[in-house]
C-alpha cells in the first residue's frame, strides 16, 4: 500500500468516517473511536509477531485492545493455536466450531499419503501425483503443486570434495537460481554469481542439490509440454500489482507451482488437486511448534482444492505415512492433534503450560555476544524455583548478515512473576557493560 493511501486510511478511522478497517498487524494501532469488534484471521500465524524494532503479537495486543474498549474479539482459523485452543477449550474463551465450508455444496478433500518408499519420486514428483495431474489436465480442471522453498535448488556442491557454498554472511547455505544464473542467500539477501568450479579442488562439475519451485516448474513444463503452468512466489512476486497480475493470471492456469503465498486464501473454483512435495522436512526441526506449523500449513493447502462444487483431492509425498500428524490430516481431526500436542508440550514444560521470554545479543564476535549473556545472567535478581533461567548458546540460525547472535531462554509458569523479574533484570542490564553489543528482550518468543 502506497503511503499516502495509508495515511488517508488513517485519517478515516481517526476521523471516525471509516466503519471498517482492514490491514494487517499494523492495523492493531489504528485509532478507533467507535470500536465495537475485533477480528483476528489465520490468528495462528506466525506474521502477527514483529519481530523487529519495537516488538509486538498484533493478535495478543488486539485482545487486549478490545478488552480496554470493552469490544468483541473473533480469533479465526482452521488451525488455533495451542495457546488461543487451549483457552477455548478450557473455558477462558468461548469455542465456535464452524462444521461445513463456506460453499455449501463444496466438500472437505480428500486427502491421500503417498509412500515414497513404494513409489519413488521422478525428478522429485512421485508417479500417482503424475497421474493425478494429467487426470485433471484431460477433465480441463486445475492444479496446485505446493513446495515451500523457492529458487532452483537449495544446495550447491562439489560432489568431488564436499564443498557446500555457503553464505559469507549467514550460516546458511546459498540458493541457486539458475534462470538469472545466480546464488542467493535467502537470509540476508546476498547475491553471487554460480562458480565454474569448485573452489577446493577444481572441479567444473558441481551439483545442484535438492528442489525449489523453479526446478519442479521446469520438470512439469518437460512432462506436461501442452499445459500452462505458473509459478507463483516471492521471486515471481516483487511488487504488490505484479501479485494482482499473476492472480489474474492463476485463474486461467491448468497447474500453479507456489509457496506459501499460494497457501493462504485464494479461491480458485476450477483447483480439484494439491500436491505436496517434501512435507516431511517439518517433521525434524528443532524447533518444538514445528509440527505444529506444518499441521496448519498443510491444512491451509488442503484447504485450496474443492472449494466449489468439484470435489478435491490432496496428495503428500512422504516417506512416514503412518506419522500421527498425517493420520490426523487424513481424517481432518485438528482437535485430536492438538490434544495430543498439548498433552507433549505439558510432559515437556513448554509452552503453553509455561511461559518464556528470551534475551538476545547481537555482535560482529560471538564471543562478545556470549560473555554478555553471561555477564547479564551473574547481573540477574533473585529468582528463586520460579524462573527458570537456561545457559547461553548460539541461535539456530547463528549468523546473520554478518552479525553473531546468541540468546538466554528463561522460563516460568507464572507470567506475573516472569513479567516481574523482566522488569527488573531490564533495569540491571541499561547498566551492564555492552561494548559492541545490541541487546533486547522478547517476550513469547516464536523463533530460536
Amino acid at each position: 500500500m502506497a503511503e499516502l493511501e495509508r495515511v488517508r486510511g488513517w485519517l478515516l478511522a481517526h476521523d471516525g468516517r471509516a466503519d471498517i478497517v482492514l490491514g494487517t498487524r499494523l492495523a492493531v494501532f489504528t485509532p478507533l473511536a467507535r470500536l465495537g469488534l475485533v477480528v483476528v484471521d489465520e490468528e495462528q500465524d506466525a506474521s502477527f509477531k514483529q519481530r523487529e524494532g519495537v516488538r509486538y503479537s498484533a493478535r495478543d495486543l488486539a485482545i487486549t485492545r478490545a478488552h480496554i474498549a470493552g469490544a468483541s474479539v473473533v480469533l479465526c482459523s482452521a488451525t488455533p493455536s495451542l495457546e488461543s485452543f487451549r483457552h477455548a477449550t478450557s473455558g477462558k474463551y468461548e469455542l465456535v466450531s464452524l462444521t461445513r465450508r463456506a460453499i455449501d455444496r463444496a466438500a472437505l478433500p480428500a486427502i491421500r499419503l503417498v509412500d515414497t518408499r513404494v513409489h519413488p519420486p521422478q525428478e522429485g514428483i512421485v508417479p500417482p501425483l503424475l497421474e493425478a495431474l494429467a487426470a485433471r489436465l484431460a477433465r480441463g480442471e486445475q492444479s496446485l503443486v505446493f513446495l515451500n522453498r523457492r529458487g532452483y535448488a537449495p544446495t550447491l556442491a562439489c560432489p568431488a570434495c564436499g564443498w557446500v557454498k555457503g553464505c559469507r554472511r549467514c550460516s546458511a547455505n546459498m540458493v541457486v537460481h539458475l534462470a538469472v544464473q545466480w546464488l542467493r542467500c535467502h537470509h540476508c539477501g546476498l547475491a553471487e554469481g554460480i562458480p565454474r568450479a569448485c573452489p577446493e579442488c577444481g572441479n567444473p562439475d558441481l551439483q545442484a542439490f535438492g528442489r525449489g519451485t523453479q526446478r519442479i516448474e521446469l520438470v512439469l513444463g518437460e512432462k506436461f509440454p501442452q499445459a500452462r503452468i505458473l509459478r507463483v512466489d516471492s521471486d515471481a512476486v516483487r511488487t504488490r500489482n505484479r501479485l494482482e497480475d499473476l492472480l489474474e493470471r492463476a485463474t486461467h492456469a491448468d497447474i500453479l507451482v507456489g509457496t506459501q503465498i499460494l497457501a493462504k486464501g485464494h479461491h480458485f473454483e476450477r483447483l480439484t488437486l494439491a500436491g505436496v512435495l517434501n512435507a516431511d522436512s517439518g517433521l525434524f526441526s528443532s524447533d518444538y511448534r514445528a509440527s505444529e506449523r506444518t499441521f496448519a500449513q498443510l491444512q491451509q493447502v488442503a484447504g485450496r482444492a474443492g472449494r466449489s462444487n468439484l470435489p478435491g483431492e490432496v496428495l503428500i509425498q512422504t516417506r512416514y505415512p503412518d506419522h500421527p500428524l498425517y493420520q490426523s490430516l487424513v481424517r481432518h481431526d485438528y482437535t485430536g492433534f492438538a490434544g495430543s500436542l498439548l498433552a507433549e508440550r505439558r510432559e515437556a514444560g513448554f509452552p503453553p503450560f509455561v511461559f518464556e521470554a528470551a534475551l538476545r545479543a547481537e555482535s560482529r564476535d560471538s564471543v562478545r555476544a556470549l560473555r554478555f549473556l553471561r555477564s547479564a545472567i551473574g547481573r540477574a535478581p533473585q529468582r528463586g524455583a520460579s524462573i527458570t533461567v537456561f545457559d547461553p548458546a548460539p541461535m539456530s540460525l547463528a549468523r546473520l548478515a554478518g552479525v553473531e547472535r546468541a540468546q538466554v531462554l528463561l522460563q516460568s509458569r507464572s507470567r506475573p512473576r516472569l513479567q516481574a523479574f523482566l522488569r527488573e533484570w531490564s533495569d540491571s542490564l541499561y547498566r551492564t557493560p555492552a561494548h559492541g553489543v545490541r541487546w533486547h528482550l522478547d517476550v513469547d518468543p516464536i523463533e530460536f
